[in-house]
């Protein structure tokens, strides 16, 4: 049988369970939201017949899920019985903090009816703690921003290098055609002499080692460069402790042909060498 692992996300309403299925989503798990869990078994029996495309998965359930959720400890038994491998987290909060977020949020607890909120995370509290006593992981998020919840969980549940994390895309573009949409940094180039203006490399790009020598052939390249690796050498593993997973980088000439092709496939040369994930794209280039 195929390993397949899941991550049963639960615990009290306000604590942050939707705050946490985005962060298994950005680790590349395959998330639900609030499955019933009596379909816990056949869902398991689905994910199987994936041929190993579905084998990390992260399921929210709660209260939500009304007489359902009762359900779960015999779901589970049959997971357990069936070979497959999980583990619970719960997240929790203290009342005050609980009531804050449903007060700031305009939300009603799920279930204090007409009632006081209190009222209704008491019940929960009550109704949930079975299978708190079962938890792998037990998180108090009281004090806890959204940004450190999700560096908590990536770093418990995470099955890729800090380096891999992020991924960072460098693309080359012409200013006449406009920024990337996208861009975190957009870095401009034009200041460098341009292969456009000779006649044996007007029609090639710059991923024509003919164009490549020119443009780096220049002592202002070689200094831009310098710093521009300098830079990124300092700046990436900022966004990374930052817990930034997407990094677009644009590398911009007039026309992004030339210029701004040659820097980036520099850069990306760079990048890929210090062990980062990276991905290229020239989109004047054409």
């Amino acid at each position: 049988m195929q390993l397949i692992s899941f991550v049963i996300i639960t615990g009290i309403s306000g604590a942050g369970k939707s705050e946490a299925v985005k962060a298994f989503e950005d680790l590349g798990y395959f998330c639900i939201d609030n499955l019933p869990p009596v379909l816990l078994p056949k869902f398991a029996e689905l994910c199987a017949q994936s041929e190993g495309r579905i084998n990390r998965i992260a399921l929210v359930v709660d209260i939500r899920g009304g007489d359902f959720f009762d359900s779960l400890f015999s779901s589970l038994e049959l997971l357990e019985e069936a070979g497959y491998t999980y583990q619970i987290l719960y997240l929790e909060a203290e009342d005050e903090v609980l009531i804050r977020r449903f007060k700031e949020s305009r939300r009603r607890h799920p279930l204090s009816g007409e009632g006081r909120i209190l009222d209704g995370i008491k019940a929960e509290k009550s109704r949930l703690e079975k299978i708190k006593g079962k938890a792998s992981l037990i998180i108090d998020t009281s004090a806890l921003t959204v940004r450190q919840l999700r560096e908590e969980i990536t770093a418990r549940f995470s099955q890729i290098k800090e380096s891999e994390k992020l991924i960072i895309t460098v693309v080359s573009f012409g200013f006449r055609n406009g920024i990337p949409l996208d861009a975190d940094l957009v870095f401009d180039v034009r200041f460098l002499p341009n292969p456009h203006y000779v006649d044996s490399l007007k029609e090639l790009d710059g991923n024509y080692q003919a164009v490549a020598d020119y443009v780096l052939k220049w002592p202002v390249t070689a200094k831009f460069l310098t710093k521009l690796f300098h830079f990124m050498e300092f700046l990436v593993p900022q966004y990374i402790n930052e817990g930034k997973l997407q990094l677009v980088i644009g590398i911009g000439c007039t026309g992004g042909k030339h210029r701004s092709v040659t820097i980036a496939n520099q850069l990306i040369k760079f990048l890929k060498a210090k062990g980062y994930k990276v991905l290229a794209e020239h989109r004047d280039i054409s």
